[in-house]
């Protein structure tokens, strides 16, 4: 989108996550298999668990610590609009939000005006650029339509707020994210309450199954050979990556349980870790490009072995050639109109609290 890269400049976001790689425990190097063929899998796509993160495309909609208190300070009901905002970097490497969003979702004109300071600021810094933009795509297109004359008519609120995204993850817990940007993607809850930036893929789950199974070195070789990589780039990119990912078809309460118990070790050790050792998570997960003994890459094997025995793969299984097996298996029972397992925990709501632990990125007090 138009300025774009304006606003990653401002913010400092260019390139997050575009040196997170670690070893897997499988040779990614060299996959072995062409996975083109890959189907969509429409309970995946139904399911709509995956979104990316919302785009201001002004930075007068983000704001720094100070100003967001201030803000607050003024009237407590500001709280609603004004959100902590977390990029990819901040994820990665100070593991909190930096700034805060000024976000109105949907709010119409009168609504958003009734926060008066937020309104008031984004008014003054957002309202002018705007204005200018639709001035000229008018003189440019001698129409009075196109992307900025319809922005000019919320100008308010946030060029892509991500509105579907909001509501799902307000009803839970916590959430999932990872960067766009990366060689692997590195998960972390994150507190409901902070907004996640387009730097992010945000993924609407908040059990520490689904957790494990995201965060495997399984899920990861199917993303290193079914992700964009445009640019050289490697972007997690729903369509291409979620929506062909086969989850375990018939994984027993025992299996659920073990990856689940290996998702929150790893999550452990990697907070225990960084407390212990003043590490961001880039800084741990960059120790596994180096040889030797490492309890972050055992804790990773321990996740694989639980997650390839939820799958039923073998232990000598290529796990790009099974993945690819079952993603067509079961693309073909969707076409004989049965159905298959979708994303997430695969058992009763009366049955999930268990797999439902705290742990998150919480929200910086101001």
């Amino acid at each position: 989108a138009e300025h774009h890269g304006e606003l990653e400049g401002a913010l400092g976001i260019a390139g997050d996550g575009e040196d997170d790689a670690a070893d897997p425990g499988w040779d990614l190097g060299d996959l072995g298999h062409d996975v083109t063929d890959a189907a969509i899998l429409q309970t995946n796509v139904a399911a709509s668990r995956v979104y990316n993160g919302q785009f201001p495309r002004h930075s007068g909609f983000v704001v720094d610590p100070t100003i967001a208190a201030d803000l607050i300070r003024q009237t407590s009901r500001n709280r609603e609009v004004v959100h902590p905002f977390l990029i990819g970097r901040e994820m990665l490497v100070e593991g909190e939000p930096q700034r805060f969003v000024i976000d109105f979702q949907k709010r119409d004109l009168f609504e958003a005006q009734s926060y008066r300071e937020p309104f008031e600021h984004v008014r003054a810094n957002v309202l002018p650029h705007v204005e200018e933009l639709a001035r000229k795509e008018r003189e440019k297109t001698g129409k009075d339509t196109g992307q900025n004359q319809l922005w000019l008519k919320t100008w308010w609120q946030l060029f892509r707020s991500r509105k579907e995204l909001i509501e799902k993850i307000s009803k839970l817990s916590r959430y999932m994210v990872c960067s766009e940007v990366t060689k692997r993607p590195i998960f972390s809850f994150v507190d409901p309450g902070i907004r996640p930036d387009h730097t992010l893929e945000a993924f609407v789950f908040d059990d520490d199954y689904s957790f494990g199974i995201l965060q495997s070195g399984i899920h990861w070789s199917w993303f290193i050979a079914t992700c964009s990589k445009l640019k050289g780039d490697f972007r997690y990119t729903p369509e291409s990556v979620f929506d062909t990912f086969p989850w375990p078809q018939e994984p027993t309460p025992a299996q659920i349980k073990a990856v689940a118990e290996a998702a929150v070790a790893l999550r452990a050790l990697r907070g225990e870790t960084m407390r212990k050792l003043n590490y961001s998570l880039r800084d741990l997960y960059r120790t596994l490009d180096q040889p030797g003994d490492n309890p972050l890459r055992e804790a990773h094997a321990r996740l694989d072995a639980a997650v390839c025995a939820a799958y039923g793969m073998a232990d000598d299984a290529d796990p790009l050639a099974f993945l690819l097996d079952l993603n067509l298996a079961c693309a073909a029972k969707e076409k004989a109109g049965n159905k298959i397992a979708p994303p997430g925990l695969p058992l009763p709501s009366s049955e999930q609290k268990a797999f439902l632990t705290k742990d998150c990125i919480q929200p910086p007090r101001l």
